[in-house]
C-alpha cells in the first residue's frame, strides 16, 4: 500500500506528468475538478464500485454523450488517460495509466485497503474542447482504520530522498511552488524525464478531495529547464483550506512519490506578495487553465 511518503512506488509504471496546461477544474477556471462523475455528457463508469481489499484488477469505461464507450482520446503527456486513486483519508495515493481495449474498456491494477476511496480520471475525448477530470466513489470492504491527516510539512522523505517544498498556495491566485530533491543530503541534478516532464504534482483539497492538477514550469529538452534539483510548478488553490500534495519524480529508473500537507495563505501575508514578479506569474496562464 503506498500510503506514506517513505514508500517507493516502482510498481506503478504509469507515474508521470500530464495536464500540460492544467489545473483541471473547468474550462478557464480555477475551480476544483473531479467532484462529479459526469461532465459535459462524459461519464466515468466502473464495472464495480464495491471492491475487496488487496491487489485488485479494476476495469471501467468512459461513456460519451451518445451513451457509447469513448475509444478516441487526445493524448496528454504521452497517455490517452491518467488515473489516480486515493482513500478519502488521503492515504494510499496511486497514479497509474490503464490499458484500453478496442471496445473502450480500460483496466489497471490497484493496491487497496479497506475504506472509502475516490478514483479520478483525466481525459481529453477527441472532439471535446479540453481536458476534464471525472471522479467516482468506491467502497473497499473490510475493517476501516482511517489515518489522521499528517501534520503540515515542507519536507517529505522517500527512502534516501528528501523533497523540500518552498512557496505558498494562495486561494484564487496563481503562485509558484518549488520542490527541491536531494538524496542522502546531496542535490539531485539528474532527474529523469517521465511522460515529458521532470515532475508531476497533484493537489487534493482536504474535506471533499477537490482535484487540482498542476504542471512544472518548462520541460525537458527546452534548453532552459535543468534536471533538478529544483522543480517549479504553477498552481491555483480554488479556495482557502488544507490540501494534500503528491509529487511524482523519477530517478535511477524508479518513480517515487513525496507527500505534503499544506495550508493556504492569503496573498497579503506572503513576503513577496507585492514583488514585481507577481504579474509575471499571473501571466503563466498555461500553468493552470489554458487548454480547457
Amino acid at each position: 500500500m503506498q500510503n506514506h511518503a517513505g514508500h517507493d512506488q516502482a510498481n506503478h509504471s504509469g507515474h508521470g506528468s500530464h495536464g500540460d496546461h492544467s489545473a483541471h477544474g473547468g474550462h478557464g477556471s480555477s475551480q476544483a475538478g473531479g467532484l462529479a462523475v459526469s461532465e459535459n455528457g462524459y461519464t466515468l463508469e466502473l464495472d464495480s464500485t464495491i471492491l475487496t481489499a488487496g491487489v485488485r484488477q479494476i476495469s471501467f469505461k468512459v461513456t460519451g454523450p451518445d451513451g457509447q464507450a469513448v475509444t478516441e482520446f487526445v493524448p496528454e503527456h504521452e497517455k490517452e488517460l491518467h488515473f489516480i486513486a486515493v482513500r478519502r483519508d488521503t492515504s494510499g495515493f496511486q497514479h497509474v495509466h490503464p490499458v484500453r481495449d478496442e471496445k473502450g474498456t480500460w483496466s489497471t491494477e490497484l493496491t487497496l485497503e479497506p475504506g472509502d476511496w475516490r478514483f479520478f480520471t483525466d481525459i481529453h475525448p477527441a472532439g471535446h474542447d479540453g481536458t476534464m477530470t471525472l471522479g467516482i466513489d468506491v467502497a473497499v470492504a473490510g475493517p476501516y482504520d482511517p489515518r489522521p491527516l499528517p501534520e503540515a510539512t515542507h519536507v517529505a522523505r522517500v527512502g534516501e530522498y528528501a523533497v523540500t517544498l518552498d512557496g505558498e498556495l494562495v486561494p484564487g491566485e496563481a503562485s509558484e511552488l518549488t520542490l527541491t530533491v536531494s538524496r542522502s543530503d546531496h542535490p539531485v541534478t539528474d532527474l529523469e524525464p517521465y511522460l515529458a516532464a521532470y515532475g508531476h504534482l497533484v493537489a487534493l483539497r482536504v474535506g471533499d478531495l477537490g482535484y487540482l492538477h498542476v504542471h512544472p514550469e518548462g520541460h525537458p529538452g527546452d534548453g532552459v529547464t535543468a534536471p533538478g534539483p529544483e522543480i517549479a510548478f504553477m498552481a491555483v488553490a480554488p479556495s482557502a483550506g488544507t490540501y494534500r500534495l503528491y509529487l511524482d519524480f523519477q530517478h535511477d529508473g524508479v518513480v517515487r512519490t513525496a507527500e505534503f500537507t499544506v495550508r493556504t495563505t492569503t496573498a497579503a501575508s506572503r513576503p513577496h506578495a507585492a514583488s514585481p514578479a507577481a504579474p509575471e506569474h499571473g501571466g503563466h496562464h498555461h500553468g493552470h487553465h489554458a487548454h480547457h
